[in-house]
């Protein structure tokens, strides 16, 4: 490494080892590094669900073994109005947001970004599975997936911009997670098999329905199936989200006189969401074409170029957990777009985030404002 090559590069130590492998990886590249650990929630801080003090102990012996100083900032209040307002709103107009994808935005990319560029950084690096270059004949900065693919976290990621990604780093997009666990111990880091964090960005894993009811009250209505059939009563739309399963508390409903393997005993799933009605629409079984969808409009598109993709054929997430999916974009501007798949998607959701890739770069994306299920030109009740 040439001494030009040194940069001061201030890493967000969460605790975790990702994050921390990401610290001594750059520090052996020669680079000066200083650990920032974030904190930002404080309403129950001391619960079991949630304690950044064991996490900022665990960041501490990381930085001590590494041997980088380490700095505890709180960006409680940032979180609170940029992320956690934006979440209750979003679940209070009944759709299922993914606070994860605007934590990156607006705290870890921007708030942490802005204090690490104060204390004199060239780039800030986290322990995120994904990975950057410039592309040498456009100049801008592309965003792609980790190497690890059941580990990649660009979806998480695409909202992020051309200055963001100029400034940022992640090594670990490089490795798989069995090599960084590998790094940990080789190395002796203290956390070096302490389970992932898998919980709403820093609000911890939580019994998440109990956790909303402090913000958000209740509004019971009716529960229906596809037949228009009045099964039981919901506990407020904003509780609920497309796909689930389990908590719906209709389990043993069944047409009589159906024998056993007829469809009767599938399990229930939500299917819609009438807000202007306040009913919780069910289907039975996982095929059920309500749950599907072939086409879906989004808005609120962030590109990571600064500009929306030509119109073509792409692929696109529409949930985290799930395959690549091809798909045909159709742009509507600036900030919104329509994707339409060559096979129907499973619960795709309002709120959540379509994510759209050439390959591995991943170009952004938008908020899933309307799905349309297959028959959708069928009538709906019965379609």
């Amino acid at each position: 490494m040439t001494a030009n090559s040194k940069q001061r590069v201030v890493v967000g130590l969460s605790g975790g080892v990702d994050s921390a492998v990401t610290a001594w990886l750059l520090k052996r590249q020669g680079h000066e590094v200083i650990g920032i650990f974030m904190k930002n929630w404080e309403d129950d801080d001391d619960s079991e669900y949630c304690s950044s003090n064991i996490d900022f102990v665990d960041a501490a012996a990381v930085a001590d073994v590494i041997g980088i100083e380490i700095e505890h900032v709180n960006f409680a209040a940032d979180y609170k109005d940029r992320v956690f307002a934006e979440f209750l709103r979003e679940y209070q107009a009944g759709r299922t947001p993914n606070p994860d994808v605007l934590c990156n935005a607006e705290i870890k990319f921007k708030a942490f970004l802005d204090h690490a560029m104060r204390l004199g950084a060239e780039k800030i690096a986290t322990g995120h599975y994904a990975r950057v270059r410039q592309n040498a004949a456009t100049g801008l900065f592309e965003l792609l997936k980790g190497l690890d693919p059941s580990k990649d976290q660009s979806y998480f990621l695409h909202r992020l911009n051309q200055a963001q990604l100029s400034k940022t780093l992640f090594p670990v997009g490089e490795l798989h997670k069995t090599e960084v666990r590998r790094i940990a111990e080789e190395i002796g880091l203290p956390n070096a098999r302490k389970k992932d964090s898998t919980g709403i960005c820093f609000i911890g894993e939580r019994p998440f329905r109990e956790f909303l009811q402090r913000y958000i009250a209740k509004a019971p209505g009716p529960i229906k199936d596809d037949r228009g059939r009045v099964l039981g009563r919901h506990q407020g739309l904003s509780f609920y989200t497309l796909g689930q399963r389990q908590g719906l508390g209709i389990g043993g409903v069944k047409e009589k006189g159906v024998p056993r393997g007829a469809g009767a005993h599938d399990p229930w799933y939500v299917a819609r969401k009438d807000v202007a009605a306040n009913t919780l629409w069910v289907v039975q079984g996982h095929a059920h074409p309500w749950l599907q969808a072939d086409r879906l409009d989004a808005d609120d598109a962030s590109w990571v170029a600064g500009e929306p993709p030509a119109p073509g054929a792409y692929a696109a997430k529409s949930r985290y957990r799930q395959s690549d999916a091809a798909c045909t974009l159709a742009v509507r501007g600036e900030r919104a777009f329509s994707l339409d798949f060559a096979a129907p998607q499973w619960a795709a959701t309002p709120g959540q985030s379509a994510v759209l890739y050439d390959g591995d770069i991943c170009l952004g994306g938008g908020i899933i404002t309307e799905t349309f299920p297959p028959c959708a030109n069928m009538d709906r009740l019965h379609c």
